[in-house]
């Protein structure tokens, strides 16, 4: 058993010494924070248990990794350590009543909370007040000199202001005066890459064709170490200082508060939401609101920080190891891990869009156990290269659906496969389909099963057919019944069939939720008319408009507006299946795109089916004529509308202008009379710009209706 034992032991050293290398090293991470630190925590467990087992080369005797051979070395003051962790509140709790045990005197502490920024530590020289060098924190003692890189960041201070002027214009002049800045300071702080800026740094790439980064805590790293200090300059790097190191000659705090309000009066940037506590359940509760709130913050962080207050107290309290007694990181539930992309599995929706999705080796993520994840669409695969097989970072951020964010390229053995996307829809074997202009591919097919249930939910609603009664569950039955292999379907229904559905249903609510007495049967029982009320309500979806049967079929990219354009101009469903694209494209919002996909569907032989269904069923109206326009002073005027206005809903608006005989039109063309502007407007406002639309709001459209 301990020779099996002391086997598990050496992998474990070897294993964490390769992913420190990986990650403070070459900056290219294989696995997630979380998995390392499981790894490190069971490493921690084996020596707590066989000390003496304990040898030089083992990683929780060093802070990280060796550092690169391309740098000029530079040895630290003092050693820059890592800090041993805390996965909830119990484990905090745990770290005090240890360190309590050592030295009363922590019953008496204070504690401060920091960030603990997702970035790569850095350690900065300062020589009477000028900055002279600067440094990774490399394997703890000994780090690399990057201090040409360190120099392009504009957070860092080159000078620090020491006067009493230059401090009593900062308002901080209390907070230095009963100091004296040393000849020679070293201060820690965190370089990072701000979210916002990382998103803007990605969107630039992708517009340039040129590859995107993973997350914003590889990037700074990678930026920093650069050999070109001009490419490091490029980057939107910034950092916050949290750390006195060493300090020669002068007097400093010995206050952890009292160090960060120092560093912020002698001008280094220090994180806003710092904050100290009496007591550590204090400490504890602000750290836990962070949990939530982590997405408040500019920057990647994965915990806060819990600092003793009184930084003589902590040094007298020692080390574990290389993890300093005096502090402890409260992690937060991990949001990004990686795991193996096993395969790639194809969804397709209602309106036939085909999703691609990540069959994954089950991990946790934030206390879920995750097994699959988005990968939005085909062009992104193609784009990230992820292959089946590799090792891709998953995210997951609240309630939001886990989605890839791309493969870890390090980690490739050569056995990964490039996916090809279908050329079929997986679930009806037709060819798919796919528009210009748009990343999105589609099955067309009205009858695919894959979107039988959403086409049926759809035609029934109340947009469209507005069957009343036929909800989502009684819905789900008839498909899962056969009853329905289609929406035309719906209109050979039974009083018996709706009957058999509507107990299937009342079973199933009846299972869901029993009641908690016994049901007394009586000898006459009501008879239920809801199947009679269902098929009452099915024939006289019969008599519903043209525009009506339009919107129900989900013919891409048809919206009620054009619906109700296409019944005004070809009549009935016979014409609208016969005409040519250049015809559709003489209606006002009409484009190529939309003029193609109408034509296309109707081109199909399993719409041409359902559409032969829907005539004999006797679901055929028609138009006797072209809608008539309403008279009045917007007559022959088209009109776009976008945001929110004052008075009138969106529903309100478009009521208001076709009472006075004008139009109301999905997009904006040239042919666009006005756009009616709102407040927080969409993207219409840049089109009508760029088109020369005329931008009119609520007032000049009612004066221009004579109101």
């Amino acid at each position: 058993m301990a020779e099996k034992l002391l086997t598990r032991y050496e992998e474990l050293k070897a294993q964490v010494n390769f992913h420190n290398y990986r990650y403070h090293v070459l900056d290219a991470p294989v696995i997630s924070d979380l998995e390392y630190d499981r790894l490190l925590n069971e490493l921690k467990k084996i020596e707590a248990d066989h000390p003496d087992w304990i040898t030089t080369d083992s990683p929780t005797q060093r802070a990280g990794a060796r550092p690169a051979d391309r740098f000029e070395k530079i040895r630290h003051p003092a050693p820059i350590l890592s800090l041993a962790n805390a996965f909830g509140a119990e484990d905090a709790r745990a770290w005090y009543e240890r360190v309590l045990k050592i030295d009363d005197r922590v019953e008496k502490a204070k504690f401060v909370v920091e960030p603990k920024i997702d970035g790569l530590s850095v350690v900065l020289h300062y020589r009477d007040g000028l900055f002279v060098q600067g440094a990774t924190r490399g394997d703890g003692e000994i780090g690399e000199d990057i201090t040409s890189n360190l120099r392009t960041i504009r957070a860092i201070p080159l000078k620090i202001p020491v006067t009493r002027e230059q401090t009593a214009v900062k308002g901080k002049q209390a907070s230095i005066t009963n100091y004296q800045l040393p000849r020679h300071l070293v201060v820690r702080g965190e370089a990072f890459i701000p979210i916002k800026e990382f998103d803007e740094l990605n969107k630039k790439l992708e517009e340039a064709g040129e590859k995107t980064y993973l997350n914003p805590r590889n990037t700074a790293a990678g930026s920093l170490r650069q050999l070109d200090p001009q490419l490091t300059a490029s980057r939107p790097l910034t950092l916050l200082v949290y750390q006195i190191v060493h300090s020669e000659g002068g007097k400093v705090p010995t206050s952890q508060w009292e160090i960060l309000e120092y560093l912020k009066a002698l001008g280094f940037p220090v994180a806003d939401v710092a904050r100290r506590f009496n007591n550590l359940e204090s400490a504890i509760a602000y750290t836990e609101t962070w949990n939530e709130g982590r997405d408040k913050l500019s920057y990647e962080a994965d915990g806060m920080v819990i600092k003793i207050d009184d930084l003589n107290l902590a040094a007298d309290l020692g080390f574990v190891g290389k993890d300093p007694r005096g502090a402890i990181a409260f992690k937060f539930p991990a949001r990004e891990v990686t795991t193996t992309l096993l395969g790639i599995e194809v969804e397709v929706g209602r309106t036939g869009v085909l999703t691609p999705k990540a069959v994954l080796e089950a991990v946790e993520i934030g206390g879920v156990i995750v097994r699959s994840a988005t990968l939005h669409n085909f062009d992104f695969i193609e784009e990230k290269d992820i292959r089946i097989g590799d090792r891709v970072l998953v995210k997951r951020a609240g309630e939001v659906i886990p989605y890839v964010i791309g493969p870890v390229v390090d980690a490739r053995s050569g056995k990964e496969k490039k996916y090809k996307p279908p050329t079929t829809c997986p679930a009806c074997g037709q060819a798919v389909e796919h528009f210009e202009g748009e990343v999105a591919w589609y099955c067309v097919n009205a009858a695919c099963p894959a979107q039988l249930l959403r086409n049926v939910e759809h035609f029934v609603s109340r947009g469209a057919m507005d069957i009343e009664g036929l909800g989502t569950e009684l819905v789900k039955i008839l498909v899962e019944s056969d009853l329905v292999s289609d929406v035309a379907d719906l209109f050979s229904l039974t009083i018996k069939d709706l009957a058999v559905i509507n107990e299937e249903l009342n079973r199933r609510r009846r299972e869901k939720n029993p009641p908690k007495t016994p049901v007394k049967t009586s000898t006459k029982k009501a008879p239920d008319k809801r199947p009679e009320k269902l098929f009452n309500a099915i024939s006289e979806a019969k008599k519903q408009p043209l525009q009506r049967v339009i919107i129900g079929v989900g013919i891409h990219g048809v919206g009620e507006v054009m619906a109700k354009d296409l019944s005004a101009t070809f009549g009935d469903l016979d014409k609208l299946s016969t005409v040519s694209i250049e015809d559709l494209m003489t209606i006002e919002g009409v484009g190529p795109n939309i003029a193609e996909s109408i034509v296309d569907w109707f081109s199909k032989p399993s719409n041409k089916k359902l559409l032969g269904k829907l005539k004999k069923a006797g679901v055929w109206p028609t138009e006797s004529k072209k809608a008539s326009k309403a008279s009045g002073k917007l007559s022959g005027l088209t009109f776009v509308v976008t945001g929110t206005l004052p008075t009138l809903s969106r529903d309100g608006v478009k009521e208001f202008i076709e009472s006075h005989g004008g139009k109301v039109i999905d997009s904006v063309s040239k042919k666009t009379s006005y756009l009616v502007l709102g407040e927080n407007p969409g993207s219409k406002l840049d089109k009508a710009q760029s088109l020369g639309v005329k931008v009119i709001d609520e007032a000049e459209l009612k004066k221009l209706a004579g109101r």
